[in-house]
């Protein structure tokens, strides 16, 4: 079997976009990062990543 990758399209309605600026600094370190996963996920989805962790470790979140 081979795997399909997500198509681009209307993000969930259960969810709502957040704008965040950054430096060019910490965009590379997010890069860098999340080339290092084995999956190669967008930026957007490595900083989900990275807030859930921090959230699930500082807080009763859980994702």
């Amino acid at each position: 079997m081979s795997e399909q990758k997500k198509k681009m399209g209307r993000p969930p309605t259960d969810t709502e976009p957040v704008m965040v600026r950054m430096s060019p600094a910490m965009i590379t370190a997010i890069d860098e990062y999340r080339r290092t996963q084995g999956d190669l996920p967008t930026r957007p989805e490595m900083v989900r990543r990275v807030m859930a962790e921090f959230l699930e470790r500082e807080t009763s979140f859980k994702p």
